[in-house]
């Protein structure tokens, strides 16, 4: 028998496109009615029509998780048409990948700009905290909760060029373990996942040889599939998992992260 979330309903951030949107259709499938969080409207509202035509409850709302005020907001409307939210998956993130200070022959020709740390800081570690600061006190309400954010093995691991990304996903771990033990005796877990490579629009658009390393340093021999991070969020959310609190969950084929 597979996982069910029937009667449960789960607002996904960065639900529109990629790993998200995976994750949107398994938790659709499984029974779950879908908030999808994001600022591509278009994709979003896609994802949507397509739970809907196989007989699922799905609805988009346009957020820009940075801003308190649209987080909030959101919650509010996704309270308002399914009544409540029990599963919160902290999925959104964005990359922008520079090295700390670009030297050639011995000269600083380059760094990472201001700019390009705040907007990652931003959205994967402020907007996590902003969407679950939100919905914690309807699963409190309740009496139960299912919060799952995304980290990375990079945040474990570190990873070259990857300063503000790395920071990003190494504080999600932070916030998870304090979140489980703040939340856990109103019935909410708090867990993460720390996936690996994953064949997504993103890494398709990398170079040849940057997409062999990543597969060289994976030992199952592969880039993983969206599949796999939407099944271990589906896992962590369920009440199979009832039990698992505060953990980071890797998902990474065995990834050994080198320079």
């Amino acid at each position: 028998m597979g996982i069910e979330l029937k009667n449960r309903v789960a607002v996904i951030t960065g639900g529109a496109n990629g790993i998200g949107r995976e994750t949107v259709l398994a938790f659709a499938r499984a029974g779950a009615a879908v908030a999808v969080w994001d600022m591509a409207e278009e994709a979003g509202q896609a994802v949507v029509a397509e739970i809907e035509s196989s007989g699922g409850r799905g609805i988009f709302f346009k957020v820009n998780i940075t801003s308190q005020a649209e987080v909030e907001a959101a919650v509010t409307a996704t309270r308002g048409k399914f009544d409540r939210i029990d599963i919160l998956i902290n999925n959104a993130g964005i990359l922008r990948d520079a090295q700390l200070v670009k030297v050639k022959d011995s000269e600083v020709v380059g760094k990472m700009s201001e700019a390009d740390f705040d907007a990652v800081i931003s959205v994967n570690l402020k907007g996590v905290f902003n969407c679950t600061q939100a919905v914690a006190p309807v699963m409190i309400r309740q009496g139960y909760g299912r919060i799952v954010n995304a980290s990375s093995v990079v945040g474990l691991y570190g990873n070259f060029g990857q300063t503000n990304y790395v920071a990003t996903k190494a504080g999600v771990i932070g916030m998870t373990k304090v979140w489980a033990r703040e939340l856990g005796k109103r019935g909410i877990t708090v867990n993460a996942i720390a996936p690996g490579f994953i064949a997504t629009d993103m890494t398709k658009a990398m170079p040849e040889k940057v997409l062999q390393s990543m597969i060289d340093h994976t030992p199952l021999g592969r880039l993983g599939q969206p599949a796999d991070i939407a099944y271990a969020y589906l896992f962590l959310a369920s009440d199979e998992a009832g039990f698992i609190n505060g953990a980071v969950l890797n998902v990474d084929g065995g990834v050994v992260v080198g320079t």
